[in-house]
């Protein structure tokens, strides 16, 4: 192992071995690289689905693919053909296997497990290099991504901002009837209490009789572990109509909501990449394509100025929409089956996806706005323009 790196990975999740694998199938293949974990992934610990019309770097990993999706509330009931998109799920474990695989058989790659201590700029001669402290050691990189992420640690930083979480549990279960569509997913499901947040259930059928089914909520506050329970088996059997059913795995997990700009130049040389850098989309908690998207964008950055920083912003008009919504889930939770509900009812898909994407352009964008209940999102913009004036 080496002491100096062209690239160092402070971290082996999706983001860092995202990066990693698109430098490998590029001309930077031949680079020195150091991946750093403080474990080896070997086990299905998440979940990734995205929707895409074009070719992305995981396609032919994907464990199920989609061609419709079903949204489901009160009064409102619909099946949508996603063409020309697809929409597709791709379980960790693969994507751990895949990308390790391949970076594992160039002879410049190493892996290193460890819990990285801190990334810092070098200083002294060494000023053109960042510093990487991890299980006593001091490695040095050319360039350094930082994708460290604890969910553990994510909490309100101002006032100024909204900090929401998606969070969930959710079960694959295997049914002795036959329960599900195999060619439907349930994106949203509102068919459960809301209780003042955002509830619904997710559903991802595999077959017939097999499916991960999520309770998931967008609030500020998680609930105890019993509830997550409760209500999962209260839609698998009231809603779904399965009484028989074994639990085959579990996922359990939060994603952070805020519209709070992230940090993505952590200095001359480093690099914040994932959650850390802000890619996981504000008022959705999607972040897979996101980071495939960012990681050719810093590829770019690398070949035409020489360094990674050099990377896309979308128009502002995103977060401000992403304020207003988290402010909306925030103080009137209940109101965020509304809001969703006529995004999906008023808008075709396409234009609703390319809105998430942050693609649309200022006159589609409006349309879809225009398609919402107006008071929430007038009363919420006000707020938000107040609280941020205080």
């Amino acid at each position: 192992m080496n002491n100096h790196y062209d690239f160092i990975f402070a971290g082996g999740g999706c983001a860092g071995l995202s990066l990693a694998y698109a430098m490998s199938q590029t001309e930077f293949r031949d680079r020195a690289m150091l991946i750093i974990d403080p474990v080896v992934k070997a086990y299905n610990d998440h979940t990734w689905c995205y929707w895409s019309r074009e070719p992305s770097p995981f396609d032919a990993l994907a464990y199920r693919t989609w061609d419709r999706i079903a949204f489901i509330a009160a009064g409102f009931e619909r099946e949508f053909d996603l063409a020309p998109y697809r929409y597709r799920m791709v379980r960790g474990l693969d994507f751990y296997r895949h990308t390790r695989e391949a970076l594992t058989a160039l002879p410049n790659v190493d892996f290193l497990r460890g819990e990285v201590e801190r990334v810092v700029d070098a200083a002294g001669p060494e000023k053109q290099r960042a510093e990487v402290l991890v299980n006593a050691l001091t490695f040095t990189g050319d360039w350094v991504f930082d994708s460290r992420y604890r969910a553990t640690e994510y909490r309100p930083l101002t006032r100024r901002y909204h900090y929401l979480t998606q969070h969930f549990l959710g079960w694959e279960i295997e049914t002795a009837a036959p329960v599900f569509d195999p060619a439907t997913p349930r994106m949203f499901d509102f068919r459960t209490p809301q209780r003042g947040a955002m509830r619904f259930v997710y559903v991802l059928p595999y077959d017939a009789r097999r499916g991960l089914v999520e309770y998931t909520l967008f609030s500020k506050d998680l609930l105890p572990l019993a509830e997550y329970e409760a209500a999962l088996r209260a839609y698998i059997a009231d809603v779904l109509g399965a009484r028989e059913y074994r639990i085959l795995e579990e996922e359990r997990d939060l994603i952070p909501m805020t519209e709070h700009p992230a940090e993505r130049r952590a200095g001359q040389r480093v690099l914040n990449i994932g959650t850390r850098g802000g890619r996981v989309k504000a008022s959705t908690g999607y972040a897979f394509l996101r980071i495939q998207r960012d990681a050719a964008a810093i590829i770019r950055s690398l070949r035409a100025r020489g360094h990674p920083f050099d990377l896309p912003a979308p128009p502002r008009r995103y977060r401000t929409f992403d304020a207003i919504l988290l402010d909306i889930l925030q103080y009137h939770g209940d109101l965020g089956q509304t809001a969703f509900t006529a995004m999906f009812r008023n808008n075709p898909l396409d234009r609703l996806f390319r809105f998430l994407d942050e693609e649309g352009d200022v006159y589609e964008n409006l349309r879809l706005m225009a398609s919402v209940p107006s008071w929430p999102f007038i009363r919420a913009w006000i707020h938000l323009h107040t609280r941020r004036l205080r």
